[in-house]
């Protein structure tokens, strides 16, 4: 039996999609996979994909040409890191500040890790993490 590989998508519920997607393509730059009334996949670094979905939306399911999308939904906010390199975390707080996205706070890791946290405007906390946070990179 193969096993699993990684985390390909996150999603995350957004209760207005233009804003949530305004802030993540100005912030990170993601390209866009997908856009609809319903969803936006965003390309994170060619490695995995962020799904935003119109709080709600999802719960009904989808069909598509290609079979059918079961019922999913979640409510309050959710956690999520993206991974960013040791030499990029002061760039890093510049760039968040310069957008006006205030930091929640900075961790240092006893593994020599360190996180940035701050809040989307769904009140989601962003992390963007470096190597020696966790064992696992």
């Amino acid at each position: 039996m193969s096993g699993v590989e990684r985390i390909l998508e996150t999603a995350i519920y957004v209760d207005d999609l233009p804003r949530a997607t305004t802030f993540y393509r100005s912030l990170f730059g993601f390209e866009a996979l997908v856009e609809s009334e319903r969803l936006v996949a965003f390309d994170v670094s060619g490695t995995s994909v962020l799904l935003l979905f119109k709080r709600t939306e999802s719960v009904k399911g989808l069909a598509t040409a290609g079979g059918w999308i079961p019922p999913h939904d979640a409510s309050g906010p959710a956690h999520f890191a993206f991974a960013i390199a040791r030499d990029a975390v002061e760039s890093w707080k510049s760039r968040l500040l310069r957008a006006g996205v205030a930091i929640e706070s900075i961790v240092q890791w006893e593994r020599g890790g360190t996180s940035l946290y701050f809040r989307d405007p769904d009140n989601h906390s962003v992390e963007l993490v470096t190597q020696g946070t966790w064992k696992t990179w």
